[in-house]
């Protein structure tokens, strides 16, 4: 199948965290692409990646990136597709360098910022579903019982330490 979520990684020390966003994607069954590309270090890739991503079937966009964390701010300014930004952990502020400069878009230019790290990872493998289940029902199926089953787990812990009290 061809992609319809395409992750783009500013190193490639970031692929340990993104993996829990592939394997959520892996899990929902969307098909995806990942690649390592730099604001700063290959800008011309990165505008040329979002300028054409749409034509070629993406639908939603997952920037990962450290410190300055400039990748999903230039890929959402070359894009009208969603775009969703995983600051990742690490350096001088342990991340939150990442997250700031993730979430501090002008206005016109979204970004939808997740958590540091792995939470955030594998929400945006869970933001990119729910937005693609807008228009598909299988889709959307799914993510009513992946919710149902955390609701499940819950109940389950919480009945043993009941048990256990």
């Amino acid at each position: 199948m061809n992609p319809v979520v395409g992750i783009i990684m500013g190193s490639d020390s970031d692929w340990g965290t993104m993996q829990k966003c592939v394997g959520v994607l892996r899990d929902f069954e969307i098909p995806y692409e990942v690649h390592i590309m730099s604001a700063h270090r290959t800008p011309e890739k990165a505008a040329t990646y979002a300028t054409e991503a749409e034509g070629r079937g993406l639908k939603v966009l997952i920037c990962a990136a450290g410190m300055a964390a400039h990748l999903a701010g230039v890929i959402a300014g070359h894009s009208i597709l969603p775009v969703i930004g995983v600051p990742m952990k690490g350096g001088a502020m342990d991340g939150l360098d990442a997250l700031l400069a993730t979430v501090q878009m002008p206005g016109g230019i979204p970004v939808a910022t997740l958590a540091l790290g792995n939470a955030g990872a594998t929400n945006a493998g869970i933001l990119a579903a729910q937005i693609l289940a807008l228009n598909d029902a299988t889709l959307r199926q799914k993510l009513h019982d992946y919710k149902r089953a955390m609701e499940e787990k819950v109940n389950a812990a919480d009945a043993r330490l009941q048990d256990e009290l």
